[in-house]
């Protein structure tokens, strides 16, 4: 090569890499954000997907894009973590959309309702059945859009003090349970009891509650209920796969260069992935550390299941006929639900059912 067309050639990349790396700069901006959890540091796994969010979207950025997590109460209390996010007060939240059914029911579809979604269906409504269009559409109207961000799945019906047999016996029963399930069990005769992770041990201890529901063993091994109830019920029939939200001020998700919404989107389905592999994990051996000291299993019998399922069609209806917004969601989520139990019959139910027989076998 000539020696001036070789000066050329290095003038036109030195100009070009001059116009690269302030565009670079520019889409790698120096962001700081802060992020409130419902959950207390103690509770790890569902505590952690937050944490996991924050860790991936650092090492995504070199640190460019950090967000600082803290647990309920350090910023507002967790059951107004939406809030917080919805006015401005914090970027983002990590909770669950059913804690806010006072502002409207709808809010629940998208987490987890009495008799819906499990995990996986979840996942899949979301990412691929047009729930992330639905559920962002009505997150819109409280400033916020929603992603999914972690996953306890199936979680069990909760802790008593005495045994629960017939429809009869939860009449008049002071349960813990969030929520639109609490609306379900109220037509059933049980009391319902809205209370924070962190306040359901001194309530079933003092018996201000007859009992409390929480996620599943390892969680509620760490809550200590085993101490103040002897029986485990299953299943959580509320709660067959509840999603856990990352919910993002929408103002706020606009200004982002579009490498970091890429960057935070992935973050948060790394998370999802995350905490429905520990809880997975974890369950296993706290289940068995439980019964070994002493807890009682039980299986809610398929008359309390019936009456639940009956009352439980009956709020949808009365619901749907006065909110448009739940209607729509509900409908569409339980098409779905119909088409996944249609396939989850003929392989997963059948797979599963066989190797739950003979685990014990090889």
């Amino acid at each position: 090569m000539k020696r001036r067309d070789f000066l050329k050639v290095s003038a036109v990349g030195a100009a070009a890499t001059a116009v690269a790396s302030p565009a670079i700069a520019q889409s790698s901006p120096e962001v700081k954000w802060r992020l409130t959890s419902s959950f207390p540091k103690s509770l790890d796994t569902i505590y952690g997907g937050a944490e996991q969010v924050a860790k991936y979207v650092a090492e995504m950025t070199d640190n460019k894009f950090q967000i600082q997590v803290f647990a309920a109460g350090e910023v507002v209390p967790g059951l107004q973590a939406l809030d917080a996010t919805s006015n401005g007060t914090v970027e983002m939240s990590h909770t669950v959309s059913y804690y806010y059914v006072g502002k409207d029911p709808t809010f629940a579809i998208y987490a987890s309702v009495p008799f819906g979604l499990n995990a996986r269906q979840q996942n899949s409504w979301w990412y691929q059945g047009g729930g992330m269009e639905l559920g962002n559409e009505f997150f819109k109207k409280s400033n916020v859009i929603g992603f999914p961000c972690g996953n306890t799945g199936t979680q069990m019906g909760g802790w008593f003090r005495k045994e629960i047999k017939t429809v009869a016996d939860l009449s008049g029963l002071k349960f813990r349970i969030g929520g639109i399930a609490g609306q379900v069990l109220q037509k059933v005769g049980v009391v319902p009891q809205q209370l924070a992770g962190g306040d359901i041990y001194p309530a079933l201890e003092k018996g201000t509650i007859d009992a409390a529901e929480w996620v599943g063993p390892y969680d509620d091994e760490k809550l200590g209920f085993a101490k103040v109830a002897k029986y485990y019920y299953y299943p959580g029939f509320w709660e067959g796969g509840p999603t856990v939200h990352a919910f993002v001020n929408l103002d706020k998700w606009n200004a982002l260069p579009k490498n970091y919404q890429a960057i935070l989107t992935n973050a948060t389905a790394n998370a999802n992935t995350w905490m429905a592999a520990r809880y997975d994990l974890q369950n296993p051996a706290a289940l068995k550390r439980l019964v070994a000291g002493g807890t009682q299993l039980r299986p809610f019998t398929n008359e309390v299941l019936e009456a639940c399922l009956k009352a439980t069609n009956e709020l949808w209806a009365e619901i749907s006929a006065k909110n448009a917004d739940f209607k729509k969601s509900i409908d569409a989520m339980q098409a779905y639900r119909s088409d996944e139990y249609l396939w989850w019959q003929v392989a997963e139910y059948t797979y599963d059912s066989f190797m739950i027989r003979s685990r014990t076998r090889g």
